[in-house]
């Protein structure tokens, strides 16, 4: 199944505004999802950038987000844990928390990816992408995602 991931910030393929990014305020954009299965436990976000010059770049991971959710604001508190329960991990700064679009050079790509799953996780806050990818094995529902892209001026 296909969860429809959007944003009222950027559209899919648009540039994400400079506000999300390093160059701006560095806050998470808003998001949306719809068509979560009946059956949903929880929710996962991993936000990436597969351009990135020394392979995959994580920008904010974020799970056990309760499965009533349907997005998440703009500016999510950048704490490891939120007060509705949802868990930050690891991004490859090393910090817990959203960290936005900063490519080095060119135009690179970023992957909002939601997941549906099946099951609260058992990972503490400040998982790695590994580790959250392979707890997600065999809980996955339904995902979607939004991409938008950025380069630096």
């Amino acid at each position: 199944m296909t969860l429809v991931v959007t944003s009222s910030a950027f559209t899919q393929n648009a540039p994400i505004p400079q506000k999300y990014t390093c160059d701006g305020q560095d806050i998470s954009p808003p998001l949306s999802w719809s068509g979560a299965p009946s059956r949903t436990s929880s929710f996962a976000l991993i936000a990436d950038d597969p351009d990135a010059p020394m392979g995959t770049w994580v920008h904010w991971l974020l799970f056990d987000i309760p499965a009533s959710a349907s997005g998440l604001p703009e500016a999510v508190p950048q704490t490891a844990v939120l007060a509705d329960g949802s868990r930050h991990g690891a991004n490859s700064w090393g910090r817990q928390d959203y960290g936005g679009p900063c490519p080095p050079s060119g135009t690179h790509r970023y992957f909002f990816k939601v997941y549906a799953l099946d099951a609260q996780l058992t990972l503490p806050a400040g998982a790695t992408n590994a580790q959250l990818l392979q707890e997600m094995q065999g809980h996955i529902l339904a995902k979607g995602e939004l991409m938008g892209v950025y380069r630096r001026r």
